[in-house]
């Protein structure tokens, strides 16, 4: 079973960051479902402004279209947990931002909130740089606790990926 303690978290985070500061590059956080957990861990080491530029909770749709360009049209379609939603927050972190790499998570941590096409538990993620952006949804169990803190690691753990190879975490 995976840990997703706060002392891996803090290592994946580690990890993170001393890729991005080997490569020169800034990250950019938008976040839905997370509430902000993926900046708090980026912010808890000491020296992160040298590699994290900042985050976005874009919790509501209006705050999805006015700071990540979101199209409406986007979020009536597919709706705000999508993979369609996350690559345009991912893609408009970077624009907007002045970032080089960023990550997007929007997702249903519950209690309530799911459907049959979307149960609790779904996540989207995407992460981007200027030239690419990889998706991908995952279905997380337990409570919204865990999911959220399941989210924060999957996030973490696609950027380390992608910042150590050429591929993104799939």
């Amino acid at each position: 079973m995976q840990d997703y303690s706060d002392a891996t978290l803090y290592q994946l985070t580690q990890q993170l960051a001393q890729a991005l500061q080997s490569k020169g590059l800034r990250l950019v956080t938008a976040e839905s479902c997370t509430g902000g957990w993926l900046a708090k861990c980026c912010t808890d080491l000491a020296g992160s402004s040298g590699w994290f530029e900042g985050g976005i909770v874009s919790y509501s749709n209006q705050i999805k279209q006015q700071h990540l360009d979101v199209q409406l049209s986007t979020l009536e379609k597919y709706g705000a947990v999508s993979e369609q939603t996350v690559i345009e927050m991912a893609s408009g972190a970077i624009q907007n931002f002045n970032a080089d790499i960023s990550v997007a998570i929007s997702g249903i941590a519950g209690p309530d909130g799911g459907s049959v096409e979307k149960p609790v538990g779904t996540v989207c993620f995407a992460w981007a740089d200027k030239q690419s952006v990889f998706c991908n949804t995952f279905h997380l169990r337990g409570n919204r606790e865990f999911i959220r803190r399941q989210a924060v690691f999957i996030a973490l753990d696609g950027l380390v990926k992608k910042l150590a190879s050429t591929e993104y975490y799939a």
